[in-house]
């Protein structure tokens, strides 16, 4: 609170100090704070991933699309296709970072800590996606921590369009892509089918057995401007797929544990805007479903529900200076067959499943202004009201220094919230009094008090330098970043997953580094991702209680790596061909331990993949595009005893209208 009320101390006084200068900015459209602005004055550090990037990417997924683009995004993955992906920012677990789909909150309510899993999200139908790193809280509310990924779907172009891709590759892998779009004077439309299917690989890596993954996927856009002040946007989506998966116990016949999963979410928008104004009212609604089958052939049933409704309005005082300001109220609800608990009685387990719900009513203010002619900056605050945790703050402050037309320094600072999953209030089993927990059975800390549980708090800091050197066609950024977590969540089996709350502090800091170089009139180009994260995780290690005492990294944030770094080298070879190729390599990771090995914590060994690509225009609307994968077939482990994906080809075809 003290570091809150210091961040809006700090914005007042360069708030005093506010002069207002008309200057025309050239602008690469972002949404960093919850306004269109130029990337040139804004703070936080971001990456953009265009949807001219998406298109030429020969990969399925949009994880792995992040995952090439930045290592400053961790990115790991429990086996092939189909398996739990999730992906860190700047070394802080899942949870402390937001996905969003064209403004919806993604996650499940029904899981264990409320992350996002990216594994579902094929990539045809996203036109663009905004990584904003460091804390975002102040506007993007709790678990924006480590920062908060936005992605948006394709809308309609003007005139009709319509496209095709298919392509087929190993593990019999298949799929398939059909959309159509349009737009005129009132009415702009989008509507995009994915279907992909594959044999799979072991999600273990200590059988032979392949792992069947289906994904059928829809994505829709509809809008309509009523009058030049007044339009109205819907945004669709739903993922149905079908996984066979495999059970972390090596002693477990896995031929039988499946899930089928939906995921469906819609948003509608009504947007005014004035001479000097902006409104925009949302409604957005998320609906998550798994139905899994285990080894011993039981089914489970989870269900996942949130409902928002957000209004975001803008006064703009000139053309640097303006009010962001705003409220939500957000109510999540999950569900579980009561079978995977203990029955009080069979009455209950008859005719009651496991529910709980929550809600978070916020509100926010964001000031961006330009104090000086060459600094622009922002100011924001926070207020989350949690219906079990109470009341918090979140603040921020950004600063953006242009040296000059090539040059910018950033810097933000940033405090935030978390606060506790559905799960760990509630579905807990752990948590009961048998366990050590709360008084009533399967109900988490209820009859307790907030403090017991209570919240996570996050700070962070950042500076970094972005240059692009004309003489050398090189674009090159440096950052330094530090973020740290008080008061952590936990619970995993070596406590019987009972929820504890730690009085201790994380922390997660580094350097990003990247480089762009794009000569003028060359057929090639190179990028070059790379950094450095040092992570301490304070519940493992606290009073020098390491798991890995022998390892520098006995003390590092689960699956977090020292270095990481990723290139892309592309050379337009032939008029229409153009090869690249993908160099990864990820550092040593720690990573926790299971029954397998009586939960001893393991360091997973460093390794390299090199990808290869080819693309060939047959004609104007026709590609022609091949891949190959990991093409030394380097052997790696993501997370202790999964399988990674290794030597494997891709052969597709695409029409565009």
């Amino acid at each position: 609170m003290k570091k809150t009320f210091f961040i809006f101390l700090t914005s007042l006084t360069l708030i005093s100090f506010n002069k207002t200068f008309a200057e025309k900015i050239p602008t690469i459209v972002i949404s960093a704070g919850k306004t269109p602005q130029s990337l040139s004055t804004v703070g936080t550090n971001v990456t953009v991933i265009s949807g001219d990037a998406i298109r030429k990417s020969p990969e399925f997924f949009l994880g792995n699309i992040i995952d090439g683009s930045t290592s400053s995004t961790n990115t790991f993955q429990l086996g092939g296709d189909g398996t739990n992906m999730g992906i860190q920012l700047r070394g802080l677990e899942k949870r402390y970072s937001t996905v969003y789909v064209n403004g919806v909150k993604m996650s499940d309510p029904s899981t264990p800590d409320n992350s996002f899993y990216f594994q579902h999200i094929m990539k045809d139908s996203i036109d663009r996606v905004e990584i904003l790193k460091g804390n975002q809280s102040s506007l993007y509310g709790p678990n924006a921590i480590g920062g908060t990924i936005h992605i948006f779907t394709k809308k309609g172009q003007e005139g009709h369009r319509s496209n095709l891709s298919l392509e087929g590759g190993s593990n019999n892998t298949k799929s398939a892509y059909y959309s159509v779009d349009g737009a005129n004077d009132k009415i702009d439309y989008y509507f995009g089918l994915n279907r992909f299917l594959t044999s799979g690989i072991s999600a273990r890596n200590d059988d032979g057995e392949s792992d069947k993954y289906t994904n059928e996927s829809l994505n829709a856009n509809l809008g309509y401007q009523f009058n030049e002040n007044f339009r109205i946007e819907n945004s669709l989506g739903y993922i149905n797929t079908d996984f066979n998966y495999d059970a972390v116990s090596r002693s477990s016949v896995d031929t039988v544990d499946k899930s089928d999963d939906i995921i469906a979410n819609y948003s509608l928008r009504m947007i005014h805007d004035g001479d000097k104004t902006n409104n925009v009212l949302t409604y957005s609604k998320m609906y998550s479903e798994r139905d899994t089958t285990e080894t011993t052939a039981k089914k489970q049933g989870y269900f996942g529900f949130r409902d928002a409704v957000n209004y975001t309005g803008t006064y703009n005082f000139s053309l640097d200076d303006r009010l962001v300001y705003g409220a939500e109220a957000e109510f999540e609800a999950a569900r579980m067959d009561v079978s995977y608990f203990l029955a009080s009685s069979p009455f209950t387990q008859l005719y009651f499943d496991e529910r709980a719900d929550e809600y978070i009513y916020s509100q926010f203010v964001d000031y961006q202004f330009r104090p000086l002619e060459k600094l622009y900056a922002t100011a924001g605050f926070r207020s989350d009201d949690h219906s079990t945790a109470g009341r918090q703050a979140s603040g921020r402050t950004t600063l953006a220094y242009r040296l000059d037309n090539d040059s910018t320094i950033r810097s933000s600072l940033g405090s935030g919230v978390r606060f506790p999953a559905l799960f760990d209030l509630h579905f807990s089993g752990a948590n009961t009094a048998s366990g050590g927990g709360g008084g009533t059975p399967n109900d988490g800390y209820k009859g307790q008090t907030v403090e017991d549980i209570g919240h996570e708090r996050g700070n962070s800091f950042d500076i970094g330098y972005e240059t692009y050197l004309d003489r050398f066609d090189l674009n090159s950024n440096i950052t330094y970043f530090y973020l740290e977590q008080k008061n952590a969540l936990t619970s995993d089996l070596r406590n019987n997953f009972k929820m504890n709350k730690t009085n201790t502090i994380n922390t997660s800091k580094g350097v990003e580094l990247g480089l762009d170089w794009k000569p003028k009139d060359k057929k090639y180009g190179v990028d070059f991702d790379y950094t450095y994260t040092k992570s301490f995780d304070a519940n493992n290690c606290k009073a020098g209680g390491c798991h890995v005492k022998s390892s520098k990294l006995g003390d590092a944030k689960v699956g977090v790596p020292r270095n990481a770094f990723v290139s892309n080298i592309t050379h337009n070879t032939l008029p229409g061909l153009i090869n690249s190729v993908q160099i990864k390599f990820v550092d040593e990771t720690r990573y926790f331990g299971d029954g397998n090995n009586n939960f001893k914590d393991v360091i997973l060994e460093d390794y390299t993949t090199i990808n290869l690509t080819s693309n060939y225009r047959l004609y104007d609307n026709y590609d022609l595009f091949f891949r190959a994968v990991n093409i030394f077939d380097d052997n790696y482990e993501q997370a202790l005893g999964y399988s990674s994906a290794g030597r494997s080809f891709n052969l597709g075809f695409k029409r565009v209208y």
